[in-house]
C-alpha cells in the first residue's frame, strides 16, 4: 500500500479572530473545550494517517506544547516551520522534504469538517489522481475559492469570484501527489503577495494532469470569524452525550445534553443543554443556556449565559443581563455594578477586566 502522509497548515495570524488571537494561536481556540487542531489531528488520525506535518508560524511555541510530539493523539508529527504567513501553496512547498515521494492531504488547521475524512482518503488512494478537492455547496459562493466541473473532473477554479458559475466552494482538505511541488514553483505571487492554493491547482489543470473532486454533504466549517467560531461550538455540542463528573446540588435544574467535568460545582442554577462545564468550574446562582462551553477554573455566578465560548480560568458575576453569542478569553473578570439589565455580546482578550456600570 502507499504510504499517505498529512500535512495540516496551523501558520495564520488569525486577525479576523482579534483580540483573542493577540495571544492564542487560533487554531488552539477551543469549541466545545477542545481546541480547533486537535479535531483536525483526529480527523486525520481516523483517515488511517499517522505520520503527519504541522506547518507553524509565530505562534509555533503554542502549538509545540499543546500537541507535543503526537503520541498522546496516536500520530507522530513533525513541525515545518514557515518564517511569513506566505500563502498556502508556499505552505505545501516548505512542506516537500517532509512529504517525499509520498502522496499526502492538506488540511487547514481551523477547519472543522464533522464527519470527518476517512471516506474522502479512501476514495484518493483508490482513484490515484494528481490532485482531489473537497467541495461543498454554500449560499454564499463569491466568498470562497469556486470550483467548476465537468463530471468529477475539475476544470476551472476562481478565487472569490463576483459572478460564480456555481456554488461549489472549496473546503479546507487538498490530496497531492508530487506534482504539486512543481505547481508551487511554477506560480507566481497573487495581488496580496501570496502563492495561492488555487492557482497551484489551476496550474495542474492546464498541465493536464488528473484533478478530482467530492463534494461533502456533512457539515464543515472555516472557524476563522466569531460567528463560525460559534456556529461549529453548536454543531459539536450537539452531538455531545450527557456526562456528570462534578456536582450538581438538589436545586439545580439540569435539562438537555449536560456535561460537567471532574471538580466542577453546580449549585442553584438552571442548566439547559447542550453545553459543557469544564473541570473545576463553578456555577452558582446561574443560568447557563444551550451552546455553551465553559473551559477550566471558571466561575460564573449570579449570571446567565448562553450560546457563547468562555475560555479558561474566567469570572463572569452578577451581570444584571444575559452575555449571548460572545467569545470570552482567558482570565477574563466580567462584573456588574449598577442594577440596570441590558443583553450583552463580547469578543474579549485574555486578562482583560470589563465592569459594568
Amino acid at each position: 500500500m502507499i504510504e499517505i502522509k498529512a500535512v495540516i497548515l496551523s501558520g495564520g495570524k488569525g486577525t479576523r479572530l482579534r483580540p483573542i488571537t493577540h495571544t492564542s494561536a487560533k487554531q488552539l481556540v477551543p469549541v466545545a473545550n477542545k481546541p480547533i487542531l486537535f479535531y483536525g489531528i483526529e480527523a486525520i488520525r481516523d483517515a488511517g494517517i499517522t505520520d503527519i506535518g504541522i506547518v507553524v508560524g509565530e505562534t509555533a511555541g503554542e502549538i509545540k506544547a499543546a500537541v507535543g510530539d503526537g503520541k498522546k493523539f496516536g500520530v507522530s508529527v513533525t513541525y515545518i516551520q514557515q518564517e511569513a504567513p506566505l500563502g498556502l501553496a508556499h505552505a505545501v512547498k516548505i512542506s516537500k522534504d517532509f512529504v517525499g515521494g509520498d502522496r499526502f492531504v492538506v488540511y487547514l488547521g481551523d477547519n472543522l469538517i464533522t464527519d470527518g475524512v476517512a471516506g474522502f482518503v479512501k476514495q484518493f488512494e483508490a482513484n490515484a489522481p494528481n490532485c482531489q478537492i473537497l467541495l461543498a455547496h454554500v449560499p454564499n459562493p463569491e466568498s470562497f475559492g469556486v470550483a467548476e466541473l465537468d463530471g468529477e473532473r475539475v476544470v476551472r477554479l476562481v478565487e472569490k469570484p463576483k459572478e460564480p458559475k456555481t456554488d461549489l466552494a472549496l473546503v479546507g482538505v487538498y490530496m497531492f501527489d508530487e506534482s504539486v511541488f512543481e505547481a508551487a514553483e511554477a506560480i507566481e505571487p497573487s495581488g496580496r503577495g501570496e502563492l495561492e492554493i488555487t492557482d497551484a491547482i489551476q496550474y495542474l489543470i492546464e498541465k493536464g494532469r488528473d484533478v478530482r473532486c467530492q463534494i461533502i454533504t456533512g457539515w464543515w466549517k472555516d472557524t476563522g470569524k466569531l460567528q463560525d467560531m460559534l456556529e461549529a461550538n453548536r454543531m459539536v455540542l450537539g452531538r455531545l452525550e450527557s456526562r456528570i463528573e462534578g456536582e450538581i446540588d438538589q436545586k439545580t435544574q439540569v435539562d438537555g445534553q449536560v456535561v460537567v467535568g471532574k471538580g466542577a460545582r453546580v449549585e442553584n442554577s438552571i442548566l439547559r443543554g447542550p453545553l459543557i462545564i469544564g473541570e473545576n468550574s463553578t456555577i452558582v446562582n446561574a443560568y447557563v443556556g444551550p451552546f455553551t462551553s465553559i473551559n477550566y477554573n471558571c466561575e460564573i455566578r449570579g449570571s446567565e449565559v448562553e450560546h457563547s465560548i468562555i475560555l479558561e480560568n474566567s469570572r463572569i458575576v452578577d451581570v444584571g443581563g444575559r452575555i449571548e453569542s460572545s467569545l470570552v478569553g482567558k482570565n477574563v473578570v466580567i462584573e456588574k455594578h449598577s442594577r440596570r439589565p441590558r443583553a450583552y455580546k463580547f469578543m474579549v482578550g485574555d486578562y482583560s477586566r470589563i465592569e459594568l456600570e
